[in-house]
């Protein structure tokens, strides 16, 4: 508790404390939060490093260094971060635009834990990336576990509805360009250039306005549908940009082991652009993304798309996300229903009576993968034949995982994913579905009334 400020408001006097995210902010489980991801930001020992002195009695050792370093700006309350994560994902904003509006929402200041009214942005955006990365996928996993907690505690939810789950599968797609062949070689053409003037190495040509002219003709050409020249154009700038790489390569063995280690990966991934064809497979779609992956799941509006593959699971009755993991790879649907079930498990195994699924409600495309989940059951309508009266009621919940699907890519962040490498791809769909499970708490705070939450 800070000291009264006689010359400031305090938030709880200027807001509605009926508010659902007022209320949402009294009964989220905030010194649990803080006592699972504290372990993660404390300040690590150092070893310390041996120095050679001297003295009148001639050399001397001694360790420097050692201990518990105190120095650097204390962090951030812990409390004021991972609010921020929740509301950027509930409220679908970016880094920069969450703390711009943290600032004139009274609202959002007293869920982070604010007692005044804060004229100034809570962080510098590039704070939450930082966040983000030292918490990792298992610290988000700790986020989207606390909301399922929440939502048990305030009784929105009965345990028992945690037995029974809908599983399906979706794309997180990348935050890259459409990756044409022509796009993919002027690219990788333009980038070993610039690294290449980066570090001071002079080249006899650049093919600056050739690549730009290609890149132009090529477009037309594919545009009219006439292949045949523009297969000769692909074939053009995959020699323009070999003979870029070659020379680069012949170059920088006159530059320092640092800058070649810098250089390296950019003309591995430039020479495996250069040599992939239209129908290859484990073709390289972006060259600052390895990462991504093309995935076809037979929609006619968008054959294919640019991501990775992502797992929901959600309760069959009320629709709350109880898992949310991604599966790099484009693994087969059915083999990633074991890995998820585990995940849903163990989210679930701080709550009252440890519930575990014990009924998986999938589609067609999970099929042939009872023995690795069992004793779990699974149901599909492969084997309506098969079921019982109850059984057949529970699979026409099976469609409900698709509205949950739409939201959470269109409302909570997950249809263009921005973050990077593997780990953006993994620690991504958790935090929308933490996001999701924010904002169906706040309804369900709406529709049971404020009194369920001030009598109990």
């Amino acid at each position: 508790m800070s000291t009264p400020d006689f010359f400031r408001s305090r938030l709880d006097g200027m807001i509605d404390l009926r508010h659902p995210l007022a209320v949402l902010a009294t009964r989220m489980p905030w010194n649990n939060i803080e006592a699972a991801l504290a372990p993660l930001l404390a300040r690590k020992a150092n070893d310390g490093r041996n120095v050679v002195g001297e003295d009148l009695f001639g050399p001397t050792l001694a360790v420097a260094g050692g201990g518990v370093s105190a120095a650097g700006r204390p962090r951030l309350p812990i409390r004021l971060m991972v609010g921020l994560l929740y509301l950027k994902h509930a409220y679908n904003q970016s880094d920069e635009s969450v703390c711009e509006r943290w600032a004139e929402n009274v609202y959002w200041q007293f869920f982070c834990g604010e007692e005044y009214f804060q004229m100034r942005l809570p962080c510098d955006p590039t704070n939450l990336v930082r966040f983000r990365q030292i918490l990792g996928e298992a610290g988000v996993e700790e986020l989207l576990a606390t909301t399922i907690a929440a939502a048990v505690q305030m009784k929105a939810i009965k345990p028992a509805e945690f037995e029974r789950v809908i599983v399906d599968s979706t794309v997180q797609e990348k935050a890259i360009a459409y990756p044409t062949d022509s796009r993919l070689l002027e690219v990788a053409r333009a980038k070993v250039v610039q690294l290449a003037k980066r570090a001071g190495i002079q080249l006899k040509q650049t093919f600056a306005r050739e690549g730009k002219s290609l890149r132009f003709r090529a477009g037309g050409y594919a545009h009219a549908k006439q292949f045949k020249r523009l297969r000769t154009v692909l074939k053009r700038q995959r020699t323009v940009l070999g003979r870029v790489l070659r020379e680069i390569e012949r170059k920088m063995t006159a530059l320092a082991e640092d800058q070649q280690q810098r250089l390296r990966p950019w003309l591995e991934r430039a020479q495996r652009i250069a040599q992939q064809r239209t129908k290859d497979k484990n073709k390289l779609y972006a060259l600052h993304a390895p990462e991504v992956e093309c995935i076809a799941k037979g929609k006619a509006r968008q054959p294919y798309e640019f991501g990775v593959k992502v797992s929901l699971a959600i309760t069959a009755n009320q629709g709350l996300i109880v898992g949310a993991r991604s599966f790099p790879g484009n693994p087969y649907d059915g083999h990633t229903l074991h890995a998820q079930l585990e995940q849903t498990t163990i989210l679930l195994q701080d709550l009252p009576g440890s519930p575990r699924p014990h009924t998986a409600i999938v589609d067609l495309g999970y099929r042939g993968v009872d023995g690795e989940v069992a004793p779990v059951k699974v149901i599909h309508r492969g084997r309506i034949k098969t079921m019982n009266r109850r059984q057949r009621r529970m699979l026409k919940r099976r469609q409900a995982v698709e509205p949950v699907i739409g939201h959470v890519k269109a409302d909570h962040g997950m249809r263009r994913n921005w973050l990077k490498g593997e780990i953006g791809d993994a620690v991504h769909p958790i935090l929308c579905a933490a996001g999701f499970n924010l904002r169906w708490l706040l309804r369900a705070i709406a529709r049971l009334g404020i009194r369920a939450f001030f009598s109990s």
